[in-house]
């Protein structure tokens, strides 16, 4: 059901990999973004109003769609990944990782014993039951993307160990939260902001770890993450996509008035 292990063989070999970010609970709007083409949905869990229950049925609408699913939770917390682990994604991401111990407990909140913590009980990752538990267990570990988000200086300083550790398929950078954790919030093409983020574009390519980024559409940051070797990219959202249409709609009808 998922489609982790053909993203991951993506990204490793420079075939660059989109996604956007879903906010809105209507459902139709995952699975949309998919018809369009988008290699995968950030659904976001950190900053949007979105429950358990809407988040799965963002789950099911991009796969409908034919998208991958990435979801966002709250924090590094084994009790929030749990039941989003249970919903089948095709990855999860941890935000505001800074260490490789905190790296290591959010990889064990996605293990099952004896290499982690997660307590068993699958729903739609195993088809519902349909899944034989044995085939369930030793294909789990390749069914999801564990995905760290590195938006603090600390991440940067510790990112060589964070990679080294083992169940992190790959990072993604937070560009704000990053440019604000060094006290110039919002300022992401301040040169300082610059040379943290290419670091971690030379530090991932060191590791041979692929490494996304969440960001808005923006021409010159969108070049300047392709020239980092970004392997996959997480561009706008559909709050900002109806925002820019509704915009310049009326731009255009004003224009002719």
């Amino acid at each position: 059901m998922n489609k982790s292990t053909e993203l991951l063989r993506r990204m490793k070999s420079n075939d660059l990999v989109i996604g956007t970010h879903v906010n809105l609970a209507d459902l139709s709007i995952a699975e949309q973004m998919g018809v369009l083409g988008f290699d995968f949905v950030w659904i976001e869990g950190e900053h949007s109003p979105l429950d358990k229950q809407t988040i799965l049925g963002h789950i099911i609408a991009a796969r409908a769609g034919g998208a991958a699913s990435f979801v966002r939770i709250p924090w590094n917390d084994p009790v929030l990944a749990k039941p989003i682990l249970e919903m089948g994604p095709d990855g999860i991401i941890f935000p505001f990782i800074r260490t490789a111990d905190e790296a290591r407990a959010a990889v064990a909140a996605c293990r099952y014993p004896p290499k982690g913590i997660r307590g068993f009980g699958p729903r739609r990752a195993n088809s519902y039951g349909t899944q034989p538990a044995a085939e369930y267990l030793e294909g789990v570990d390749a069914s999801f993307l564990r995905i760290m988000q590195i938006e603090h200086i600390d991440a940067v300083n510790n990112l060589a160990e964070i990679l080294a550790v083992d169940g992190v398929d790959t990072i993604v950078v937070g560009p704000n939260d990053l440019s604000g954790s060094i006290g110039l919030l919002g300022q992401t093409r301040h040169p300082d902001v610059m040379a943290l983020m290419d670091k971690i574009g030379e530090v991932c390519a060191a590791a041979k770890v692929p490494f996304g980024v969440s960001m808005g559409v923006d021409e010159v940051s969108l070049a300047d993450w392709v020239r980092r070797g970004a392997a996959w990219i997480g561009a706008g959202n559909d709050v900002g996509y109806i925002a820019q249409a509704g915009s310049d709609a009326i731009k255009l009808i004003k224009s002719l008035a």
